[in-house]
């Protein structure tokens, strides 16, 4: 089967960076389903495991955790799923990406995808759905409904990925008042689009910009990039009693500082699930099916930005040169070997 790897971390300019290759089919275990990829979107992830992770044995490594496809054949104990369901998922991050034709997932983190959408805006969804889900209900405690009103969330990058399904989520699912941060005025725009209240620029102090629109401070903070950069910012701008949760991955984080305000901090990785096989991995494809059904009721919109075109090694190295530069809006996809 035709697939997109790399045998040794390159920068993004270099051809090698990304290859074009063959590999052979891959074979379902029990609770898996192989799945004929239709299109695949491309995540910060991809990103920094090129730059980070060296293949091993000098075997090629295939990236991608950002599925939409087809059921070809299912494991001897699948129960959710059969052949021919249309399915969208982000796998699981110690398994081969799905950059590649036909790909190998465990049923209990993968949902049907949307009726309402094609392959491609299915694709931008499962990774970024999952990320800002866990984040939202789970790491920060919101619950769903009104209960929240009152009470106030920073989502600071609100026009990358994540921030793009979250500010949804948030403005869609809860009582709270959503303000999004973004620097240029195209994402600014976007971040209005998708329902957040307040718009503020991160290349600004945050709390004098939460000022400027009135806010004197928020009761819950999404960091979604470089937290290490704007943590004092955002101590300020964080009520007594705050939550701060966050995704990135800073070199340093100087914990003590949110001591005096008894703030708590929440870490997200939506691959802790399966890579622990947690006994509530079955939660992912619950959630899944649920950001499905309010998609096709129209509650929730995709998040695919730009189509790149076919599935191959150069369109990648595009797109992963457009995440590097830290300029992108929403989601990039790609569909089609």
């Amino acid at each position: 089967m035709k697939a997109i790897a790399y045998r040794q971390s390159l920068p993004t300019d270099d051809p090698q960076s990304l290859l074009d290759i063959d590999l052979p089919e891959p074979t379902p275990g029990p609770l898996d389903l192989l799945v004929e990829v239709r299109a695949i979107s491309v995540n910060p992830v991809d990103t920094k495991i090129r730059r980070n992770v060296q293949p091993e044995n000098g075997e090629p490594k295939v990236l991608g955790w950002d599925v939409a496809g087809v059921v070809k054949a299912v494991g001897a104990e699948v129960d959710l799923f059969q052949v021919g369901d249309e399915v969208f998922y982000a796998g699981a991050i110690d398994r081969p990406g799905a950059n590649s034709e036909l790909h190998v997932v465990d049923q209990r983190v993968v949902g049907h995808r949307p009726r309402s959408l094609d392959f491609a805006q299915s694709a931008a969804l499962p990774l970024t759905a999952i990320t800002a889900w866990e984040l939202l209900f789970e790491r920060l405690g919101i619950a769903e409904g009104p209960t929240s009103k009152g009470q106030s969330l920073l989502i600071v990058g609100a026009a990358g990925g994540v921030g793009s399904i979250l500010t949804q989520l948030a403005r869609q699912l809860t009582g709270l008042t959503v303000i999004g941060s973004a620097s240029r005025p195209e994402t600014q725009a976007w971040v209005r689009e998708l329902g957040a209240h307040h718009v503020i620029d991160h290349r600004r102090p945050l709390h004098e910009e939460l000022q400027r629109i009135g806010v004197g401070s928020v009761t819950h903070v999404a960091s979604l990039t470089h937290t290490d950069q704007h943590l004092e910012q955002i101590v300020e701008a964080l009520a007594p009693q705050g939550k701060l949760a966050l995704i990135d991955d800073p070199a340093t984080l100087d914990v003590s500082k949110l001591k005096r305000k008894s703030l708590s901090l929440h870490w997200e990785l939506m691959y802790t699930r399966s890579l622990f096989q947690t006994p509530d991995m079955i939660e992912q494809h619950r959630l899944l099916e649920r950001v499905a059904e309010l998609v096709d009721s129209g509650v929730l919109r995709t998040t695919l930005a730009e189509r790149f075109g076919r599935i191959d090694a150069a369109n990648l190295r595009r797109a992963h040169a457009l995440l590097e530069s830290g300029t992108a809006k929403g989601k990039i996809v790609l569909e089609g070997f």
